[in-house]
């Protein structure tokens, strides 16, 4: 396989590797507390690496099949930028799938070994595979405008409860709501990006502002991310945190109410920027007061 390791990682987004590998640690922690380090942390382990790699693998497929698109939207990509064959991508795409199954094979042995149910964390899985093989191919969900917005947040917001499954404790209720708020932060991510990517789509995909315009995209945005907001409070409100205790989530909440600023001057990748960097401040204000 031709190309640098720098490009090959950069053809596998660590950005976004990196801040979905950390949830499947978190969603362990939401399900069980601290229980897991001492006793299953190998289970967790395994399933990082299985996310790393599938993440990894979904990001390229996506690049290859987006080539064309990505030398006018997205010229630096290892793929556009010619820094990496398509043979070579796909010869990667290949190793990446096999090494995630091998991972979530070790975790699964290793949770069954505990005495725990491991149907949650394949189901998840399963799911997760199909969707990602149908945004691209077959029915090509990515070409569905909003469905594909969906389809690919469900995987993202699948990490937590994929973490929470790695050690058998997939139905706790904070372990929901976190993904929800997941789920709906990444569904206005998506829509923004396609808000940004638009003249790049024209003719050759069709994205939920092709078909309703830029300005009620983005309304639509700002609205799924009141959504997210209201899975953040539900914890505080219902439990199993205490009200005052929200206080943690001040700056994921400001960046998320604030974002009408930038969806208003049309700045979509600031946007978009804001909303990841947001997702990551209200998995910590989830942290905190666990600790506090």
């Amino acid at each position: 396989m031709g190309g640098s390791i720098k490009a090959y990682l950069h053809l596998m987004r660590m950005k976004n590797v990196v801040l979905a590998s950390i949830t499947v640690p978190l969603g362990a922690q939401f399900a069980t507390g601290d229980s897991w380090i001492s006793s299953q942390l190998e289970e967790v382990i395994a399933q990082i690496f299985a996310v790393i790699f599938f993440i990894g693998a979904g990001n390229t497929m996506n690049d290859i099949k987006d080539v064309e698109i990505d030398r006018e939207a997205h010229p630096d990509r290892p793929l556009a930028s010619g820094a990496i064959s398509i043979k070579s991508a796909q010869k990667f795409v290949k190793v990446l799938w096999m090494l995630s199954i091998i991972c979530l094979a070790i975790g699964a042995y290793l949770l069954y070994e505990s005495g725990n149910s491991i149907i949650e964390l394949l189901s998840i899985y399963f799911i997760a595979v199909t969707l990602m093989l149908t945004y691209d191919h077959g029915p090509e969900l990515k070409n569905t405008g909003l469905v594909g917005n969906i389809s690919i947040s469900i995987m993202v917001g699948a990490v937590i409860l994929y973490g929470a499954s790695s050690v058998g404790h997939v139905w706790t209720t904070l372990v929901w709501w976190t993904a929800g708020v997941v789920f709906f932060a990444n569904l206005a991510r998506e829509i923004i990006k396609d808000c940004q990517d638009m003249e790049a789509d024209e003719g050759v995909r069709q994205t939920l502002p092709m078909t309703y315009g830029l300005v009620k995209a983005r309304m639509l945005a700002y609205v799924v991310v009141m959504a997210a907001l209201v899975c953040l409070y539900v914890p505080y409100w219902k439990g199993p945190f205490d009200f005052n205790q929200l206080i943690f989530q001040t700056p994921a909440i400001l960046m998320l109410i604030t974002l009408n600023r930038e969806l208003a001057e049309g700045k979509d990748y600031q946007a978009a920027s804001k909303i990841r960097i947001a997702m990551l401040l209200g998995l910590i204000g989830f942290i905190i007061p666990m600790y506090a």
